[in-house]
């Protein structure tokens, strides 16, 4: 039997999150892990994660399997949104304007600026002297 599994990759600063979609309960999986323990019972994250899912009122249609890597619990969770938002268009796209009203479709870009040289950090400087 071929269950139907819908597919979203979210990014958000080093984070990256391959999500599937599969009909079922609610349940969500981050890493062979139970969503619960991955975030470490920060609802504040669970419900991050889950946000698409809350918009259009699916919470508990579809088991949500995760494979997210890279940068720390926010990068991730954000990802984890972004991928979720993405496997929902896929799976009717009349959910693509709710989603987007909503800003669960834009991909932020924000990424940490390189350090140069000759200075401390991205932009921070020695204190300039004039004498």
């Amino acid at each position: 039997m071929n269950q139907i599994v819908y597919r979203g990759t979210g990014r958000r600063k080093t984070s990256v999150a391959r999500v599937r979609l599969i009909p079922g309960s609610g349940n969500i999986i981050v890493n062979g892990k139970e969503g619960e323990l991955y975030f470490q019972y920060n609802p504040n994250y669970l419900s991050l994660s889950k946000k698409p899912l809350i918009v259009l009122g699916l919470q508990n249609d579809y088991n949500i399997l995760v494979n997210a890597h890279g940068g720390g619990l926010t990068g991730q969770a954000d990802a984890i949104r972004l991928g979720i938002a993405r496997a929902l268009c896929l799976v009717n796209p009349e959910y693509r304007p709710l989603l987007k009203i909503n800003d669960l479709l834009t991909r932020d870009a924000r990424e940490v600026e390189r350090k140069k040289y000759g200075l401390k950090k991205a932009r921070k400087a020695s204190q300039f002297s004039k004498r």
